[in-house]
């Protein structure tokens, strides 16, 4: 017997591998939360033969760690903020029948001197248990979600998730690409780095952004980077090199790049962009007043002050491992959590899956 979640992640008993049923007989449901620094998101999903398709999501920035760089505990508008939102992920989860799941909190949680308070409260306002991650499972289930839009011909990549509070940044080879291979088995080097975007906007700024605070927050982000650069100097000797990112930072860069008059992940989630072209996006957003970034469809007011020390960090990143080519993912940790829960029931063993 092993361990799994019901639908509000609390743990219960299952036998062997089987063909589960939700509420409906349409086949099993699976949802994957994600509780960060900045956002709430959720992801409800069952199996398909190819991997799985998505059947509700929701997306809330609540800013859970909102001054958290100063006070070190989760305030109360923040965590109001949080419940609210993991009220609305608890009934989407019930409306569609989840039969496992997996909540996990990250950054917010891990450093706040109340994060099992707040654990606690959850719990008991909306029934959801959290799992507080350790930075290593933060950065595995990651590499995990987006691992197939790796190029199967590099001999490696570096993948990194920037988040609110932390970014997390791998060295991953040798990964073919199969949905029962763990990409976890062909990281070569990890490391979490403890600043994300709204941490690291939170000492430097993030409404008024000179030329010389932008390089402040390059300097800083170089030297946390600095000890696993040394440890994954290797990666970009390899054929074909490339960085796989994925974060609101990436994937509002190439809505930048495209011009989209609207975020539109179809266009955005697997796209490559050229070293030249994320740095012309970059100093146009170095150049751009709060005003014409917040004006911005795929930044808007809630990312505004965030977004140049996202930046920020993807140039630490690029400085680190100069290379011609990055590629966006909109996927990631939820993803990497759902392929994990459908991996362990087998849904992709012949037949299990429609």
């Amino acid at each position: 017997m092993r361990e799994g979640t019901d639908s509000h992640g609390r743990p219960h008993r299952r036998g062997p591998r089987r063909r589960l049923r939700n509420r409906d007989g349409r086949g099993p449901a699976y949802a994957a939360l994600d509780l960060g620094t900045n956002n709430c998101r959720l992801l409800v999903a069952e199996p398909t033969r190819g991997g799985f398709r998505v059947i509700d999501a929701f997306s809330r920035i609540v800013r859970l760690g909102e001054g958290l760089g100063t006070a070190n505990v989760l305030g109360e508008p923040a965590i109001g903020r949080a419940i609210e939102a993991l009220k609305i992920c608890r009934a989407k989860m019930e409306a569609r029948g989840v039969t496992r799941a997996r909540l996990i909190a990250t950054e917010a949680c891990r450093s706040a001197s109340n994060g099992p308070a707040f654990v606690t409260r959850v719990a008991r306002e909306t029934g959801l248990t959290l799992e507080v991650v350790d930075r290593r499972t933060e950065a595995f289930l990651a590499v995990r979600g987006c691992a197939s839009l790796l190029d199967p011909q590099a001999d490696g990549a570096i993948v990194f998730d920037i988040g609110g509070g932390s970014t997390e940044i791998v060295w991953v080879s040798g990964f073919a690409g199969g949905l029962d291979e763990d990409p976890g088995s062909h990281v070569q080097a990890w490391e979490s780095l403890p600043t994300g975007v709204v941490t690291l906007a939170e000492r430097h700024g993030g409404i008024d952004v000179t030329r010389d605070i932008f390089e402040a927050m390059v300097d800083e982000v170089s030297g946390l980077l600095a000890g696993f650069a040394e440890r994954a100097h290797g990666a970009s000797r390899g054929r074909h090199f490339h960085l796989l990112g994925t974060s609101g930072t990436v994937t509002t860069i190439a809505g930048v790049h495209l011009d989209l008059p609207r975020y539109d992940r179809r266009r955005v989630d697997g796209l490559w962009m050229a070293n030249v072209d994320a740095t012309r996006v970059i100093e146009r957003l170095i150049a751009a007043e709060y005003g014409e970034r917040a004006a911005n469809p795929c930044i808007g007011r809630e990312r505004a002050d965030l977004v140049l020390a996202g930046c920020a960090i993807l140039e630490a990143i690029r400085r680190a491992f100069p290379c011609e080519r990055l590629r966006i993912a909109d996927r990631g940790l939820r993803e990497g959590i759902l392929m994990g829960l459908m991996g362990e029931d087998g849904v992709w063993q012949k037949g299990a899956a429609r």
